[in-house]
């Protein structure tokens, strides 16, 4: 049954949470990347609920302008964090993200800013991966974003995917939704720039929590570099492949290792 909680930016947010109602942690908020929402996403659902069966509180909620949380003007990643902060609340106002693709840097960036968070699980973080350098497609995104243009914002957003991706996007009968969804891509744009705006020694040297870096055992090109870059740049950070493929990770086993970390 979804629940709701304000955030301190005024905004709302839809979320489930599983486990021990009383329980104050450990906690666990998973942070999609750009596109998906509970709705659509059963794979983190069922993360949720195999961690949660170890004891964990876990929850899962809507990113802004996303399924039950719903949100006008500009959804930037302050905001963004907000609804983060939000969510930590009410898993016990502590927690371990679980950030997945731009999620990472999402992620990342509220440990960074300070928020309670007691560990990070990044899956497939796309950093350092765009040809020219992040900060130019953000600004090439928000181009098209900002001047309502959302189909041309949507393309811009998947140039650098495999381009099988955009192909069978744009032949899903749910193009038409897919490309309103843009609009909720300004926070992941952002935090992907922010994570190559300094040297990554000097950008992740706040995140001193444990950090579990981890790719599928069948993955895309880059991203093995990407996650070792990561683990290089972060002290606290450890390299895991795990099952998965298709950027998307298998809930089985990953419940447990989330579970693992949440605890420790």
């Amino acid at each position: 049954m979804t629940e709701y909680a304000e955030t301190s930016a005024g905004d709302r947010i839809g979320f489930d949470r599983y486990g021990p109602a009383s329980s104050t942690g450990p906690g666990v908020v998973f942070v999609a990347g750009a596109g998906p929402f509970r709705a659509m996403d059963p794979t983190t659902t069922e993360t949720a609920r195999l961690a949660a069966e170890a004891g964990v509180v876990t929850l899962v909620h809507d990113r802004l302008g996303r399924g039950d949380s719903q949100a006008a003007g500009d959804l930037t990643l302050e905001r963004e964090l907000s609804a983060i902060a939000a969510a930590i609340d009410e898993v016990g106002g502590s927690a371990v993200l679980v950030g997945h693709s731009s999620g990472c840097t999402i992620a990342m960036a509220a440990a960074d800013a300070g928020l309670p968070v007691t560990g990070l699980a990044l899956w497939e973080a796309p950093v350092g991966q765009f040809d020219g350098g992040a900060a130019q497609f953000e600004t090439d995104f928000l181009r098209h974003l900002d001047r309502g243009d959302h189909e041309a914002a949507q393309k811009e957003y998947m140039r650098d995917m495999p381009p099988e991706f955009l192909e069978g996007a744009m032949q899903d009968p749910a193009w038409p939704q897919i490309v309103r969804g843009s609009r909720t891509y300004r926070a992941d744009a952002r935090s992907l720039a922010w994570a190559e705006e300094v040297p990554a020694s000097e950008r992740y040297a706040r995140i001193t929590v444990p950090v579990l870096v981890m790719v599928g055992e069948q993955t895309f090109p880059g991203m093995t570099e990407s996650a070792e870059m990561l683990r290089d740049a972060i002290p606290s950070a450890a390299f895991r492949v795990m099952p998965g493929a298709m950027h998307e990770w298998e809930a089985g086993p990953m419940a447990p290792v989330i579970a693992a970390l949440a605890r420790a």
